[in-house]
């Protein structure tokens, strides 16, 4: 069985060789494993941090190079923690390289306008 990440691996590599619409499907691909990457990985960090206050949670995303302030709550400051661990795995990289590449050549899952 095939984890979210290797996936998004898989996807990434393909990549630099497709164009057009197999590109934007690949891309489409990638963003909803990221996207439920991510989401597991949330869930994760708010059991991790579930003993700690605001005050606990602002320090650590702080800590973690994610500005913020005790203003806001403990929603915003999970998801901070989660998001600045997310993008230090793997699978966001790929997938952040891979946005950027298609995005350099003229694709992206934001419709122009």
């Amino acid at each position: 069985m095939t984890t979210n990440t290797q996936r998004i691996l898989d996807l990434a590599a393909a990549a630099p060789a497709r164009d057009g619409e197999d590109l934007l499907l690949l891309l489409r691909e990638a963003n909803e494993l990221y996207q439920e990457g991510f989401e597991v990985l949330r869930r994760t960090v708010a059991g991790r941090f579930a003993g700690l206050s605001a005050g606990e949670l602002v320090a650590a995303a702080n800590a973690a190079g994610m500005p913020c302030d005790v203003s806001q709550d403990r929603a915003e400051l999970l998801l901070l923690l989660a998001l600045a661990e997310w993008e230090m795995t793997p699978a966001a990289m790929a997938y952040s390289e891979m946005a950027e590449d298609a995005a350099r050549r003229g694709v992206s899952l934001i419709p122009e306008e």
